[in-house]
């Protein structure tokens, strides 16, 4: 078996002084805001607070500053991630294009596509979504049907994205699709395109309605839709290689543990004066959770700054987190004698009942349990 190590981070002056700047920003910006929306971060959608970011040069922190970037470190970046996060800041209308779709087109992209879409990214203004997931495969990737076939000037494609979050927000798609071969071919033949959701014919968009009864998922339809040559990123057939590296992006970040940061902040402040032991156990414990996940995902963006590739770490990471956050909300229930729900009037309730309606999605968003133990597994050399 492979021996696996996460690197340990390294102290970034530069980053702790980020700090306090960020908190004040996040402050003043964020201070009507209740805590059940609070609680909504990773799906609150405002235009108006990712373009406030973007002014303050915290989107594409990391990126050179000839595509809008700000050449600043993965830490300092990781930083402004988990403030805005913890903070229950909405991120949804710049969330996927800072976090993997942007990385994805510095690092594969043509220079044209990197000249015309990061600048935006960084500013705050385009939003991405990803097209990954399909009907029948679910998070089994190497299963996508989804085929564009070559013609004249560019490509045909024709299938479906399911799960498909922000898509009707969205103006452009990074689009994993098949471009030769059959589904046995598995992750061969398969390629990705940067699809303009705003100027493209054949695309249907359908609302999927969440437990909470939310618009956030979609389905996205393409039929016959023409997707021109120069809309290819990286190398044709080397979309595996390629989304396995986006994917590093999506799975090792703060997110990953911090969806449920609102209710352990609403029970802490429940449980406080309560004489119980065993509400101190459960607090010291998801606690020590807590401290040891943010070590492991500052280990990736330590691996990240130096320019390896952690994909086994944040699988780990993603996977350890997502049992983390779903955690909170049955031992909330066991110290809180009292009923949950949305009519709720105490922010506690309105907040906990969010989290049990939202909290069974964490696993499956990113790649579901069983798709996360395999790459796990592969990577330790035991498959």
């Amino acid at each position: 078996m492979t021996d696996l190590r996460f690197p340990r981070p390294p102290r970034h002056d530069a980053a702790e002084a980020l700090r306090g700047e960020v908190r004040a920003f996040l402050a003043d910006a964020l201070a009507s805001r209740r805590p059940v929306s609070r609680a909504e971060s990773w799906n609150g959608f405002d235009r108006d607070f990712s373009r406030r970011l973007g002014q303050q040069g915290w989107l594409g922190m990391t990126w050179p500053k000839r595509y809008g970037g700000h050449e600043r470190s993965a830490f300092e970046r990781y930083v402004v991630v988990e403030e805005t996060l913890a903070a229950g800041a909405p991120v949804a209308a710049h969330w996927i294009a800072d976090r993997q779709s942007g990385p994805s087109l510095l690092k594969y992209g043509t220079e044209a596509q990197k000249e015309v879409i990061l600048p935006g990214i960084a500013a705050g203004e385009t939003v991405f979504c990803i097209g990954m997931s399909e009907p029948g495969s679910g998070s089994d990737l190497a299963a996508t049907r989804t085929r564009a076939v070559p013609v004249d000037g560019g490509w045909r494609v024709t299938g479906t994205k399911l799960w498909t979050t922000g898509a009707h927000h969205a103006d452009y798609m990074i689009l994993f699709c098949r471009t030769s071969g059959g589904v046995e071919s598995r992750q061969a033949g398969t390629s990705q395109l940067l699809v303009d959701l705003k100027a493209t014919d054949g695309i249907t968009i359908r609302p999927i309605i969440d437990l909470a009864g939310q618009h956030h998922f979609n389905e996205v339809h393409f039929e016959d839709a023409f997707i021109p040559a120069d809309a290819l990123i990286g190398s044709e057939g080397a979309g595996w290689e390629q989304v396995m590296s986006e994917l590093a992006f999506e799975r090792s970040g703060p997110e990953r543990f911090l969806s449920s940061m609102q209710l352990l902040i609403e029970l802490i402040g429940v449980l406080q004066g309560a004489d119980s032991e065993a509400a101190q156990l459960a607090i010291g414990r998801l606690t020590a959770h807590l401290i040891t996940l943010r070590r492991l995902s500052r280990g990736v963006a330590t691996m990240l700054e130096a320019g390896e590739n952690p994909n086994t770490h944040a699988a780990i990471v993603k996977d350890l987190g997502a049992t983390f956050e779903q955690e909170i909300a049955d031992i909330a229930r066991t110290l809180v004698d009292t009923a949950p729900g949305n009519t709720a009037t105490s922010d506690f309730l309105a907040v906990l009942g969010h989290n049990l309606v939202n909290a069974p999605s964490f696993s499956l968003r990113g790649g579901t349990r069983e798709i996360l133990r395999g790459i796990i597994a592969r990577g330790l050399g035991v498959r």
